[in-house]
């Protein structure tokens, strides 16, 4: 196996300065940089990961908390989580935070104190006191994705604006019977990320003076299958149908056009339909959408935990919600609301 000697003999350094180059820490010139990572990539050189954690005191490990590890948009925040942390020579241990407490308690009193861990990443979660009491007992950088976390560093996400903003693209499309897919109690959980949308919907109807009447509210489960089961129910009669649909999640609304095509109703002559996320398949179905760009939102992530990992002896009070950027990504299933449509 290549040493760290055979190393420094082949970039014509010595061992300190490899193990400065390779580790970040003190300083070494641009170009004993190049050299050394150049000997690195031509013996093929590995540092081991204990020596490293000895010599540096830090894991090279970041750990990522997170609610679901099979839902579309957690599995692309942790991608680009785990990509950016990659390039960097990080590696990353998951943690699944259900609701179960027996559960919650023993991650926090027990994995995260074994201290395998440079920092954590918290996505999506809305941490009690005494989580969050746990966590910065830890001693350790954390970065929440979410929010508001007033006690953590956070990179917050405008849900009720994301809703405002994709209801706004329908009223000015001249829609007034928009219909709402969003989820009950049950998904209610975290940042009650149903309910903030639900209220961002509102919020615009009611500044465009559009009466609560003629809107109608369905209940589905953040998938095809429900938003497809929800749309059904508001379009299987012509009497009092929509015009139009926000959907709280882009899956929702794939289920909803799925739907409207099952009931022969064109989109968007006869209907109009937007959803929020981003998601990969949106593009196939030219669906409308609201992108939160969750791969860019675990990106920096992880950059903002390794900046902390860097300053981690500073002792400075949590800054600003950061806020995450959206943008409305106009495509196909919307369009302009025609008088002489059925509904």
């Amino acid at each position: 196996m290549v040493g760290i000697d055979e190393v420094a003999r082949r970039a014509g350094v010595s061992t300190a300065t490899v193990s400065r180059a390779l580790s970040g820490r003190g300083h070494v010139s641009d170009a004993a940089r190049e050299r050394v990572e150049a000997a690195v990539r031509s013996l093929g050189y590995v540092a081991s990961a204990s020596a490293s954690s000895l010599a540096s005191g830090r894991t090279r490990n970041i750990g990522v908390l997170l609610p679901f590890l099979d839902r579309w948009f957690f599995s692309m925040v942790l991608s680009g989580i785990a990509g950016a942390l990659m390039r960097r020579g990080y590696d990353i241990t998951l943690y699944s935070l259900t609701a179960d407490r027996a559960e919650r308690d023993t991650i926090f009193a027990t994995f995260l104190r074994r201290q395998r861990v440079d920092g954590v990443i918290a996505i999506s979660l809305e941490l009690d006191e005494a989580e969050t009491d746990r966590l910065l007992a830890l001693d350790l950088p954390v970065v929440a994705i979410g929010g508001p976390s007033p006690r953590l560093t956070t990179l917050a996400i405008d849900e009720a604006g994301m809703a405002r903003r994709a209801t706004e693209h329908l009223i000015g499309l001249g829609h007034h019977a928009i219909a709402h897919i969003g989820a009950g109690h049950d998904f209610d959980l975290d940042f009650r990320i149903p309910t903030r949308r639900r209220e961002g919907f509102e919020k615009a109807l009611a500044d465009a003076g559009i009466p609560a009447r003629s809107t109608r509210h369905e209940l589905a489960d953040f998938t095809i299958a429900g938003g497809f089961a929800a749309a059904t129910r508001l379009l299987g009669t012509p009497l009092g149908r929509p015009t139009a649909i926000f959907a709280a999640s882009d899956e929702m609304a794939i289920g909803a056009l799925l739907a409207a095509r099952e009931l022969g109703i064109r989109v968007p002559q006869d209907l109009s339909v937007v959803g929020i996320d981003g998601h990969e398949l949106g593009g196939f179905f030219r669906l409308t959408t609201v992108d939160q760009f969750p791969l860019r939102q675990g990106e920096r992530a992880a950059e903002a935990i390794l900046a902390a990992v860097a300053g981690r002896d500073a002792v400075t009070p949590p800054p600003a919600p950061e806020a995450l950027a959206y943008d409305l990504v106009v495509r196909g299933t919307t369009g302009p609301f025609d008088r002489g449509a059925p509904g």
